[in-house]
């Protein structure tokens, strides 16, 4: 078995666009953040990207979308100690690694790095969608959201995410929006109370994420009608897969994505290096 590493992205897609295209669902990271890149303006901040051969057949990949962790959906357990070794080497910055269970603890282990469990998460994919009866109404946010997707975004990390990286939450908002991202906002009596954004499908696939709720207007049912807004939005631009991740210590949202029609597929786990 040997590694590859790719000095840009059209090299890395030529040897992973079909392989990844093929298992959307545990892809979902891998395709939206590749997406991006493509879509998006260069940066400093270049991807890295490592592709794994056996018998000249790729095997599987890992991937590194600075500032965030490594990505082990499509890393092959036998490669774990190549990656680590080659991922120390090569990307020293990396903070973490995030992934199926199995496959990012394995890794997290192999890097011989102390390292803390940031986040465990159920992967679901929507079944039948059921609206949930909530009042209020929903609607797509605009350029002149922004501002306050900004503000929401900023909460959601540090509420669910603290080691998050820090970036600027207004921009990201904004090129998220340009590159047609679905971001719904729920509405009462006047007053945006939640907001959930569905990426552009991806190979049939499209990610629900973030989805918050301020304080304040939680406990209303608007977390499930904003989802469910989002998940029909995805479905009217053609997803078969509709995605999401929900915080496995957080029993509500857990049971309201059942609710509006989620099913459980797989755990996932994020593991950050102790400094």
């Amino acid at each position: 078995m040997d590694a590859v590493v790719h000095a840009t992205l059209e090299s890395f897609d030529a040897a992973t666009h079909d392989r990844l295209s093929a298992d959307p669902v545990r892809n979902t990271v891998a395709l939206t953040s590749l997406d991006r890149i493509r879509r998006s303006p260069a940066t400093d901040l270049l991807p890295t990207l490592i592709t794994f051969h056996d018998n000249g057949e790729v095997i599987g990949s890992l991937i590194r979308t600075p500032p965030w962790p490594f990505q082990a959906a499509d890393l092959p357990l036998p490669a774990v100690e190549l990656a680590a070794n080659l991922a120390a080497r090569i990307d020293p910055d990396a903070p973490g690694v995030t992934g199926p269970r199995d496959r990012s603890e394995a890794f997290a282990t192999a890097t011989g790095k102390n390292y803390t469990e940031s986040l465990t998460t159920r992967q679901y994919r929507l079944g039948t969608l059921a609206q949930p009866t909530v009042e209020g109404a929903g609607r797509l946010a605009t350029e002149e959201d922004v501002e306050l997707l900004g503000t929401w975004r900023e909460a959601f990390l540090s509420e669910a995410v603290p080691e998050a990286p820090n970036e600027p939450a207004t921009e990201a908002m904004r090129a998220s929006l340009r590159l047609g991202n679905g971001h719904a906002l729920w509405v009462s009596n006047g007053t945006l109370v939640a907001w959930a954004v569905a990426s552009l499908p991806q190979a049939g696939m499209t990610r629900l994420g973030p989805v918050y709720t301020p304080p304040e207007h939680r406990k209303h049912g608007y977390g499930a009608a904003v989802s469910a807004f989002a998940s029909q939005w995805a479905l009217n631009q053609g997803a078969t897969d509709v995605l999401l991740f929900a915080d496995l210590t957080n029993p509500v949202s857990n049971s309201i994505y059942q609710r509006i029609g989620y099913q459980p597929l797989d755990d996932w786990a994020e593991f950050w290096w102790k400094h």
